[in-house]
């Protein structure tokens, strides 16, 4: 049994994909998962699991479709994955308010003719910086209006993507390392 982090994809905007947090955390723990926490409303799940990784993550699915009859794309990153990912923040020089500085978590490692067109966009003082199954968007004058929210959609992308902003994700760190 391992610590994992599941990150659910497009819960609780607005009136769509409504899951309370404690229906959640109960679903896991039917599901057999051990020590289930949620962290804020938008589908962040620390939990203990005897899966890892695609397969953890096609289970998670398949319980909130049966249960709650809702198609939500699940990313899962270990522990380890989700350290190496703060640890290895590559905009941390230039990201000054964790609140603009935004972590997308992918399905895949998108092409690499998609990430250097990416990276080699002109979208200063914005940054994108991509690492496998991660990127890393540096939203400087904030993500409502910013050129790069609209440069990393996933259909441009070729890969589901999940996002959160830099405070979630270094709260995710601590719960998963505590």
């Amino acid at each position: 049994m391992a610590r994992q982090i599941a990150l659910l994809r497009g819960i609780n905007l607005g009136s769509r994909n409504r899951v309370a947090m404690a229906d959640l955390r109960r679903l896991l723990e039917d599901a057999g998962h051990e020590d289930v926490t949620t962290l804020l409303q938008s589908g962040n799940v620390v939990l203990t699991a005897s899966q890892t990784g695609d397969a953890l993550a096609r289970s998670i699915e398949r319980a909130i479709a049966d249960a709650l009859g809702l198609d939500i794309g699940v990313e899962v990153r270990s522990r380890r994955q989700l350290t190496a990912v703060v640890d290895g923040n590559p905009l941390a020089d230039v990201a000054d308010d964790p609140k603009k500085l935004q972590v997308s978590f992918l399905s895949a490692a998108p092409r690499r003719s998609v990430v250097k067109e990416i990276e080699a966009a002109d979208l200063a003082p914005e940054r994108v910086a991509v690492r496998g199954r991660t990127m890393y968007v540096w939203h400087a004058n904030g993500i409502q209006r910013s050129p790069a929210a609209r440069l990393v959609a996933d259909r441009r992308l070729g890969v589901v993507a999940t996002a959160r902003n830099w405070n979630t994700v270094t709260k995710l760190h601590e719960l998963v390392t505590a």
